[in-house]
């Protein structure tokens, strides 16, 4: 069942994930046929589980029952006569094994769950880490390697990779694929290094190995210092545009104007409701590809490390806003003296650059200074007018962009108290009800399950009770009419059909539980699976894919399995509790004098505590 589960919410989270997709080609149908597919194959399962729990449910209600009633019966056959002392110490017996076989398929079931839950864990925490002993941060290391292999002053901040081979996987039983062979690079401090090749020759493979996301085959890389890493998709968290950009760091007003006028999110702030507070949505979706690269950018810079990996980042802007990063940021005053990786394909950026690596098929095919790249044939890999795009460089620096004229502190200023209301229109947040349910969530409940359902519950839980209660009257009249062994076989004969009875309604409310449960855990799916489906994209906008995803994994299996093993104990203790009562109004009337206001005092209190 848990893996039916697994499945169904792996589907639905492909659903979330391309719901704008779905909805753009109008794939409702095929996706919900696909969800109700997995749905089924798990409602399978349920089913086969939830008539199990039936006969435990049955097994464990009618044990006092059928216990008193072949008990005393083989005791009376064998001559002896029944007292009160006997009878009622046995009853009290009998129904003290209430307790334990009601537990026992529960604590069963529970260590089949927590062996399968310990068994995903082993497998996680047991998978090889990425970053092994190859991948070291070490001074010592760096700075033996300069000076004995260079003969630049040694600086903390440098990056070695030696003859190093790479494969993205590392639990793979088969060989892995190779993709970065034997490399060889020394990264000098306040160095800009563009990386530079034909797509898939192995740039973005490169900046992963830097940063330990790829398993070392052979060699070793060395760093030291902090590393920033920029990809090409970035990394939004759900939240506001400050929060993204700080990521946890304290505020510095001066740094973070710095930085946003750098990224050119200025123009961007002065738009949002709210400013920088402004809620961007999961993953960015209510950003653009080129803000969400700024952005990225912008927290980079912020965190002011000491090595930046930028992978491919101009690209998601246009040619006049990659100008100005280009200048402002990357090769702004906040970079100096920063090691900075940039793989690109952008003629200004390899143009500004101090030293070029080109790579082909995993290998890195030249490492220089520019003057030396242009009389390469590998200029020719970013383009043959190389004059015209030194030029452009040129013109654009001595120019400078028409994005410059952006006022930051205004824009700070504005954003920085966040209209609340304003907030709330973009993303909802997640609100939960305390109190008293409504009645009308139990009477959604019950149309879902069936009313004739419903009510054959309520019938056969309510004839259960009363079949118990006649039991123990009945051996209550036996104890007190006896005279002698006579009317033995009659006693026996209403005794045994009171338990047949109580054993029939016992049956009919378990299974009837368990089909009415089974009923409105598919309806709810169903109605739930549907408004998911025909909800509008703002919708998905404004809740995170997460908080939807639990409404379909953990709320649902509580409506599965938690709700109706509950209802079933409510129900049965409601009814135990009104034979009871009943019992003990007809036997002391007195009781009931007392009954009321015990009843005020304990509602009373239950108010108080909730």
């Amino acid at each position: 069942m848990m893996k039916q589960k697994d499945e169904r919410i792996s589907c639905a989270g492909e659903l979330l994930a391309h719901i704008r997709t779905v909805k753009m080609y109008s794939w409702d149908k095929l996706f919900t046929q696909r969800l109700n597919k997995r749905r089924e194959l798990e409602v399978k399962h349920l089913a086969t589980r939830k008539y199990l729990d039936a006969w435990c449910v049955y097994f464990w209600a009618t044990t006092p029952t059928l216990f008193s009633l072949f008990t005393f019966s083989i005791f009376a056959i064998m001559g002896h006569s029944l007292d009160a002392a006997t009878v009622f110490t046995c009853v009290a017996l009998f129904n003290t094994l209430i307790s334990p076989l009601n537990s026992l398929p529960w604590v069963i079931n529970g260590m089949i769950d927590s062996v399968i839950s310990s068994r995903r864990l082993h497998n996680y925490l047991s998978t090889p880490e990425h970053c092994s002993s190859e991948l070291t941060i070490s001074s010592d290391i760096v700075k033996d390697d300069f000076n004995r292999n260079t003969e630049t002053i040694y600086d903390p901040t440098t990056v070695i990779i030696r003859n190093l081979c790479c494969s993205w996987s590392s639990t793979s039983t088969v060989e892995p694929q190779i993709i970065l062979r034997d490399i060889s690079l020394q990264l000098q401090k306040g160095l800009f290094i563009a990386i530079v090749g034909e797509v898939g020759s192995g740039k973005s493979s490169l900046l992963n190995s830097i940063i330990g996301e790829m398993s070392v085959i052979s060699g070793s890389i060395n760093s030291c210092g902090s590393i920033a890493y920029v990809p090409q998709v970035p990394w939004i968290l759900s939240g506001s545009l400050r929060d993204n950009i700080l990521l946890g760091k304290g505020f510095d007003t001066r740094r973070y104007e710095e930085v946003i006028q750098a990224c050119t999110l200025d123009v961007d702030i002065s738009t949002m409701i709210g400013g920088d507070m402004s809620h961007i949505g999961e993953k960015g979706l209510n950003l653009s590809g080129g803000q969400r690269a700024r952005l990225a950018l912008a927290r980079a810079l912020y965190h002011d490390s000491d090595v930046y990996l930028f992978d491919d980042i101009l690209s998601a802007v246009d040619s006049e806003v990659a100008s100005w990063i280009l200048e402002k940021a990357i090769m702004g005053p906040q970079m100096k003296r920063k090691t900075q990786l940039l793989s690109t394909h952008n003629l200004q950026a390899i143009y500004a650059a101090d030293m070029i690596v080109v790579m082909a098929n995993g290998f890195v095919k030249w490492f220089g200074t520019l003057d030396s790249f242009l009389a390469t044939p590998y200029s020719k890999i970013s383009n043959p007018d190389s004059s015209s795009a030194v030029s452009a460089t040129s013109s654009q620096k001595n120019k400078g962009p028409s994005t410059s004229e952006f006022n930051t502190k205004d824009v700070l200023d504005n954003g920085s108290v966040v209209d609340q209301e304003e907030q709330r229109d973009q993303t909802e947040a997640e609100g939960r009800k305390e109190g008293k349910v409504e009645i009308i969530v139990y009477k959604k409940y019950a149309t879902l399950a069936g009313w004739s359902m419903v009510f054959l519950i309520f019938v056969s839980a309510f004839l259960m009770q009363a079949s118990r209660n006649g039991n123990d009257l009945w051996l209550t009249y036996w104890v007190d009419s006896s005279s002698g062994t006579n009317n033995t076989r009659f006693y026996l004969t209403i005794l045994a059909g009171f338990g047949i009875i109580n054993s029939f309604f016992t049956l009919g409310r378990a299974f009837s539980f368990a089909y009415g449960g089974l009923c409105a855990a598919i309806q709810i799916h169903a109605d739930l699976l549907g408004s998911l489906i025909g909800a509008p994209v703002s919708f998905f906008d404004q809740n995170p894919s997460g908080r939807i995803l639990n409404r379909l994994s953990s709320d649902l299996y509580t409506v599965d399995d938690s709700l109706p093993f509950i209802l079933n104990i409510f129900v049965a203790n409601f009814f135990g509790l009104l034979g009871t009562l009943v019992v003990l109004c007809y036997s002391q009337v007195t009781f009931l004098l007392i009954l009321v206001p015990l009843w005020l005092i304990y509602s009373k209190v239950q108010v108080d505590i909730t």
